[in-house]
């Protein structure tokens, strides 16, 4: 089965190129489940109700986030409601939302999909390590597919992360720092792997946000506000396929649509 994830989406821009090409994306490449981090998706920050529902409406299973998921005040009461959308597990247990959920993929297949958060340049939160061990443990023997967005800073912790659990999942991506990287693989347990998926959205830009404000702080030091930039779309995604009968992954290859 083929399991496509697709990068940060980021503002409109994002959004736009998703709902223009995600239906032939399926068709063509024969998907069984979408995911796809929207923690950006909301004008570059955060994610609402609204635009949770309109992701889905598009085709999309799963909805991960990152440490942009409570940027948005109103996504707190909708949290209960949608279980397909996740935030970081490793956050405070008393905080609302979940980090994992089990959903049936196209074929029937349950796929468990996991979102943890680095803690290297990022807010001080619970062991994402420890918290992965204490999930596995807890999930059904049955549900063999599983699949990690680890949403970190340092490439260094995502590919520990990765090491980690090498033949204890079907997959780990990186997703945060918008910047898609060109190491994906298969490691030694069968666990697919790519440091970062990178953006979906205005590559037209300072990783998302217009550039020339970007520039104005970096060269005053000011707090200035960003907006998203609007120009450049491009899709940034990853295709892994899976041995349901294993959990195992037996390819991992990077979709772009520039």
């Amino acid at each position: 089965m083929n399991i496509l994830f697709i990068g940060d989406i980021f503002a409109s821009p994002g959004r736009n190129i998703v709902a223009t090409h995600l239906q032939d994306i399926i068709s063509s490449e024969k998907i069984g489940l979408v995911i796809a981090n929207a923690e950006n998706s909301a004008g570059g920050f955060g994610i609402t109700p609204s635009i949770a529902q309109e992701l889905f409406s598009m085709g999309m299973e799963v909805l991960t986030t990152g440490n942009h998921v409570w940027d948005k005040k109103e996504l707190f009461d909708y949290f209960p409601r949608e279980p397909r959308l996740l935030r970081p597990a490793n956050y405070n247990a008393d905080l609302p939302g979940q980090g994992f959920v089990v959903v049936k993929a196209r074929n029937g297949v349950e796929v468990a999909v996991i979102n943890l958060q680095g803690r290297v340049h990022m807010p001080a939160i619970d062991c994402p390590f420890r918290k992965a061990d204490e999930i596995l443990a807890a999930l059904p023997a049955k549900v063999r597919v599983r699949f990690v967005d680890f949403h970190a800073e340092l490439t260094s912790e995502k590919m520990a992360m990765g090491w980690y659990l090498n033949g204890k999942v079907s997959a780990i991506v990186g997703t945060h720092t918008h910047i898609p990287t060109a190491d994906e693989r298969i490691l030694s347990g069968g666990t697919a792997y790519q440091t970062d998926v990178g953006m979906t959205g205005p590559y037209d830009s300072v990783i998302g946000s217009d550039k020339g404000l970007v520039l104005r702080r970096f060269l005053t030091s000011l707090p200035i506000r960003l907006d998203s930039a609007k120009t450049g779309a491009e899709l940034h995604a990853v295709i892994v396929t899976v041995d349901p009968s294993t959990g195992q992954a037996t390819a991992i290859r990077r979709y772009e649509i520039k």
